[in-house]
């Protein structure tokens, strides 16, 4: 079992990695502190194998407790799941031994996808006495993407390509009605394929407030270069 320790400010964020760790197998959630400074404590008077971080928290941010557990040499791994996006907050976080970076907003797909990961290099390394290159180059290249490339149940493999297409035409950031529009389907079908596109780590999506109103979350095309989609429309 892999014992977790979340460190999120956020108690509404905090219920949803609680949630989504529960849907996962041989993972278990042992604690979660609403600051650096507990967290701190909590590693230091008992053991996890790897750690949720957040990094905008009031006191010693997540990049600085990153720096600290590396310095106090606890013996476990970091996934950082924030919403700082800048390039050398990201940077930072790699060099200090995160092992995966998840950018909110996020859904389940990308979390299970991140844990999940990390469990079968963990296990993979576990089960091995002594290290050959060619044992370790499979570890340290899994690749994020799926070993099943039928359609997801639910999603058509016509639409699907159909949506990417019009993906692919946009110069800008989107909104699931914009994509609606164009291909003449409802808003809560788009959302399904938008969502599997998400996935598939080829779309991201981000919040937008605006000046008056709700705010709004927009798509932005990752990577319009990629091949993963061809593996379920061929």
């Amino acid at each position: 079992m892999i014992r977790i320790l979340v460190v999120e400010d956020d108690p509404m964020v905090g219920k949803f990695h609680e949630h989504y760790i529960k849907q996962l197998k041989d993972f278990e959630l042992i604690d979660t502190a609403r600051t650096s400074e507990q967290a701190l404590k909590f590693l230091e008077k008992q053991s996890y194998d790897l750690v949720l971080l957040d990094i905008f928290m009031p006191g010693i941010d997540g990049l600085q407790l990153l720096k600290e557990i590396r310095n106090k040499n606890f013996n476990v791994d970091v996934i950082v799941i924030s919403a700082a996006n800048e390039k050398e907050q990201i940077q930072t976080a790699m060099r200090f031994g995160a092992v995966d970076y998840i950018i909110k907003p996020f859904e389940f797909e990308r979390f299970n996808l991140a844990l999940n990961n990390y469990k079968l290099r963990r296990t993979n390394l576990e089960n091995l006495t002594q290290v050959k290159q060619e044992d370790l180059d499979k570890n340290l290249t899994i690749k994020e993407t799926p070993s099943d490339t039928n359609v997801p149940k639910g999603l058509d493999k016509n639409t699907l390509k159909l949506i990417w297409e019009i993906i692919l035409k946009q110069e800008n950031m989107f909104t699931t009605d914009e994509i609606a529009s164009s291909a003449g389907i409802s808003r809560v079908s788009i959302r399904k394929y938008l969502e599997f596109f998400k996935s598939l780590n080829v779309l991201s999506l981000e919040l937008h407030r605006g000046s008056v109103g709700r705010p709004i979350y927009k798509y932005k095309c990752l990577d319009k270069s990629s091949s993963i989609i061809n593996h379920y429309v061929e």
